[in-house]
């Protein structure tokens, strides 16, 4: 069944295809697909996308009305018959449709598609032929005219139709890749999330317009088939012995956005869940080996979350996709999920530590979605975050539970959320929800607000609930929604009433405002008590809030305190701008620490007293991993807002010197690396330089560079960081050790460990000459796995010499490099220094034609911009970056050009602030540093 504007319709009446193409349609001259422009015509239709005057919309907006209501589809009756040769497809659409109010029009959503022929067939009537297809490009759109007025009731819509497999990774699509033998090949592959279905297939491309399909593929008869459900038939095609037509199962009620269809060359392994659901990983001809982590991943998964959402996976059979070309990481169409190579295949050999724990956590958001989002679909684009926020928080909790010793969910705070504190503490940010309207808006909202902060409001909602009521809360919104569309305040309705708490309340001043607090926490010591004083205000990256209205939120508190650091001994919902606590029977002695395992999504301001006493547990260990994390990193955004001195934050890293926790490193790393970048702007770069190595050489040679007994995945990964930095921070004897092992790698003598390759690649080449660069492009060439390719072309841009790093961005544009991963060579130039970062952005510029031409408006245009331009750090550079967007437009990245902007001045205000007082400071320290 099937619930359309508040109606139950039957889908008994629903056509199956029948033999495809009796004969070859004729060729027709295809549209310029490339040269459609992304502005919108009002139809005369109604708009059900009304905005709320509580949310946030996008600025500039062009107008935009969703499909009219009149005529819906039940079932698709697909076939599709793709040329690898001349990349072309021909279709034939018969889809069981409902007429709700007589019409003579039918508008579907139509893309790079040309209709041949359109006809309409009412139950037990006469077919009617449509006269005439009046398409809206900039709409995407097709309105279908008939010389009759079309009754209420069931029908069948016929359409005959042609298109081109592009290569722009969306919508029906060629990927190109080498046969074991070296040959070059293509796959005809999908990508259709959010809005490209209808570049395959004419179609009412709204998520909640939901429908069955019946999948139909004509393909060689030499390549794998695959669709949303299983094989229920494959025969010969009868025009040609060449072909042969493979009939899948009927989908269930599902959103256009989740069909998927791969035409290709691979190999599979497969095993089946304990609750036995066939799972195959699909890899390229000869790699079936390394799909086996993401299959006993996959195995593990499925009936972990059928646990957790206490509902069962509700198709026969899973098949995960590698890709070759592909935009995203991975795209969770039901039933066939499609990845990136390197977001799915592990070599035992040759794949790091930190790929097996990508491919795991990016396995595990895939398959969430497949209850939540596509079992329960948001009802528009607006409740995106729901989909992408809660899958990039469960998919945690789902690698915690099959690989416990990769601490993940410390890993979380350094991966997500501070990245989404970052972010949501800029003027150019925005809500979590967020009014959608035109297509070529929603791929603006797939950025760290959707993702990372969307899972940090999630965990900081579950910790709030509770394990067990918010479970409970998720059963009840899954079987309440099934095989339908919700919207962010149903699921707050079924979590409310799990708990018995406010979750609508509390969440909306979350969900519907953009930016967090800053908690201003003093104390003083009354007898055995301690009086803990808190307040709320906006935090702002460029410094106090000086707005006179002030937004607020509702924040849950947690407090602990040095006898117990792991467990809140005090709990509070502030739902004001302050509030007095008092914590009974604390001792003067006894450190008192908000948001123990930093849950709670706002940063800390603890008064002098309080942030000096918790300074001994950074030392002795006695902090929690997660909270040092915490510690030190509230402290960074706190200096780079101009509220307290770098200098201080500098102090504060040296009492790292003991610390063991990867994660922890990783974020002081992290900030340091945007410390060390805006100190390129200066004449005392190479101080900082020293500062970075006298802080890491102790952990390095605690460490050394070979793995030891017993160490495991963490200690792997930190090995990797600690040298990496090192390294590029020219620390001598991990030079000299870099260029020996990488001779002997590039000389077959020992070849380097995965976990090494990284580090020693940026290693010699920063310090390396025309010669080491010549030498890692033959590896790249050499190298038989996308892993190495990608792991090379990420360290490219270290390179130093000028027109060194012109030849790794001329190399980012050739054939050598997939087009997905061009974006992150000019990246690594721009990262790599201050001459870099200089090229990288003159190069983006010169280039701007094809780069915006490749990527079509996607959201990697979005992240080719952020690489380029963030770590530029004075106002005429940021001038320079808004004129250059103002007369070269692209539309999905205009806020992300307004936050680079931003960010740029930020750097410009913080480096003229604080410059002289880091330079001092630098210039005063003697030697390694003291504990």
């Amino acid at each position: 069944m099937l619930l359309v504007l508040g109606r139950w319709v039957s889908y008994a009446f629903i056509p199956r295809v029948s033999t495809c193409f009796p004969a070859l349609l004729p060729r027709t001259i295809l549209r310029n697909f490339n040269k459609i422009k992304f502005i919108v015509h009002i139809h005369s239709a109604v708009s059900v996308n009304a905005v709320s005057p509580n949310r946030a919309t996008m600025p500039e907006r062009r107008p935009f009305v969703r499909l009219p209501t009149d005529v819906f589809p039940v079932n698709y009756g697909l076939c599709l018959k793709p040329d690898l040769i001349d990349f072309t497809f021909e279709g034939k659409l018969e889809a069981a449709v409902e007429v709700t109010q007589p019409t003579n029009q039918i508008v579907m959503n139509c893309a790079d598609i040309d209709i041949i022929t359109a006809s309409f067939v009412p139950e037990g009537g006469e077919e009617v032929n449509a006269t005439g297809f009046n398409y809206q490009n900039e709409d995407e759109k097709v309105t279908l005219s008939f010389p009759s007025t079309l009754q209420k009731g069931s029908a069948i819509l016929k359409i005959d139709f042609v298109g081109e497999l592009n290569d722009k990774m969306k919508g029906f699509y060629r990927s190109k890749y080498a046969s074991p033998s070296g040959e070059v090949r293509y796959a005809a592959v999908t990508q259709f999330e959010a809005t490209d279905a209808r570049r395959a297939f004419p179609c009412w491309d709204e998520p909640a317009i939901k429908a069955t399909f019946d999948i139909t593929l004509i393909v060689p008869k030499e390549r794998v088939a695959l669709s949303n459900m299983n094989v229920i038939d494959r025969k010969p095609y009868p025009e040609d012995a060449g072909l042969v037509e493979v009939k899948f199962a009927t989908t269930p009620i599902m959103s256009t956005y989740l069909v998927a269809f791969v035409i290709g060359e691979y190999d599979f392994v497969e095993g089946q869940s304990s609750d036995g659901v066939l799972v195959r990983v699909y890899t390229p001809l000869g790699k079936a080996e390394q799909g086996k982590f993401a299959l006993e991943v996959a195995i593990k998964t499925l009936p972990f979350y059928k646990d957790y959402f206490n509902v069962p996976y509700p198709l026969p059979k899973i098949d995960l996709i590698a890709i070759a070309d592909f935009a995203a990481g991975a795209m969770e169409n039901w039933g066939l999920v499609t990845y990136r190579e390197t977001a799915l295949l592990i070599d035992p050999k040759n794949s790091c530590s930190s790929s097996r724990q990508w491919v795991a956590l990016v396995v595990g958001h895939e398959l969430a979605h497949q209850w939540f989002g596509n079992l329960v679909t948001m009802e528009w684009w607006t409740h995106l975050w729901l989909n992408e926020g809660f899958a990039s928080w469960i998919e945690y909790l789902c690698v915690d539970h099959c690989f416990p010793e990769y601490d993940i969910w410390t890993q979380f705070v350094s991966a997500d959320y501070t990245r989404a504190l970052e972010l949501d503490a800029l003027d150019n940010s925005h809500p979590i929800e967020v009014n959608v309207g035109h297509p070529s808006e929603v791929d603006e909202i797939f950025d760290a607000i959707s993702y990372s902060k969307g899972a940090s409001v999630i965990r900081m909602l579950h910790d709030y609930i509770g394990d067990q009521d918010f479970r409970k809360g998720m059963n009840a919104y899954l079987l309440k929604f099934q095989h339908k569309n919700a919207s962010t305040e149903d699921l707050w309705d079924c979590l409310g009433q799990a708990s018995g708490k406010p979750i609508a309340e509390v969440m909306s001043s979350w969900t519907q405002q953009m930016g967090f607090p800053i908690i201003v926490v003093d104390q003083e010591q009354q007898g055995d008590d301690r009086i803990i004083k808190l307040s709320q205000k906006k935090f702002c990256a460029s410094g106090p809030h000086t707005a006179e209205e002030c937004p607020s939120w509702m924040v849950p508190v947690s407090i602990c305190t040095s006898d117990d650091p792991s467990h809140a001994c005090h709990k509070v919902l502030l739902d004001g701008t302050d509030a007095t606590i008092t914590l009974n029977n604390v001792r003067p002695d006894q450190w008192v620490k908000i948001n123990p395992g930093t849950v709670g999504f706002y940063r800390l301001q603890y008064s002098t007293s309080m942030l000096e006493s918790l300074l001994p547990g950074v030392r002795d260990l006695s902090l929690p991993p997660v909270d040092r994390l915490g510690l030190q990193n509230d402290l960074f955004s706190l200096s780079r807002a101009g509220m307290i001195s770098t200098v201080d934050v500098l102090r504060l890293m040296e009492a790292f010197i003991n610390e063991p926790n990867y994660t922890v490193w990783s974020d002081l790393s992290c900030n340091l690396g945007v410390l060390s970048s805006l100190l390129s702007n200066t004449d005392f770069h190479e101080e900082i330089q020293e500062f970075i190595r006298d802080l890491f050489t102790p952990v390095g040679l605690s460490l050394g560079w070979d793995s030891k007994p017993g160490e495991g995945h963490l200690e792997a990964l930190l090995r990797g960081l600690v040298l990496g930095k090192l390294g590029k921070a020219g620390h001598k004897a991990t030079l000299e050790e870099a260029r020996l092992r990488f001779k002997e790698h590039v000389e077959g003598r020992q070849v380097l460990s995965a976990d090494l390759r990284s580090p020693v690649y940026l290693t010699v080449l920063k310090h390396g000459d025309s010669a080491t660069l010549d030498t890692m492009l033959k590896l790249h060439k050499q190298a038989d796995m996308q892993e190495e390719k990608n792991r090379i072309e990420r360290v490219l841009g270290a390179i130093s010499a000028p027109d060194l790093i012109q030849k790794v961005l001329i190399f980012a544009l050739s054939d050598d490099v997939r087009p997905q991963d061009t974006v992150s060579v000019i990246g690594g130039v721009a990262e790599g220094s201050k001459q870099g970062r200089k090229a990288a952005w003159k190069f983006v510029k010169d280039n701007w034609e094809e780069l915006h031409n490749r990527y079509q408006g996607g959201f990697l245009i979005s992240r080719l911009i952020k690489l380029s331009v963030d770590g530029f750090a004075n106002e005429k550079m940021a001038a320079e970056v808004k004129s250059f967007f103002e007369s070269h437009q692209a539309p999905a990245a205009e806020r992300t050009v307004q936050q680079c902007c931003e960010n740029i001045l930020l750097n410009a205000a913080w480096l003229k602030r604080d410059t002289d007082d880091i330079h001092q400071y630098l210039l005063q320290r003697k030697g390694p540093p003291t504990v």
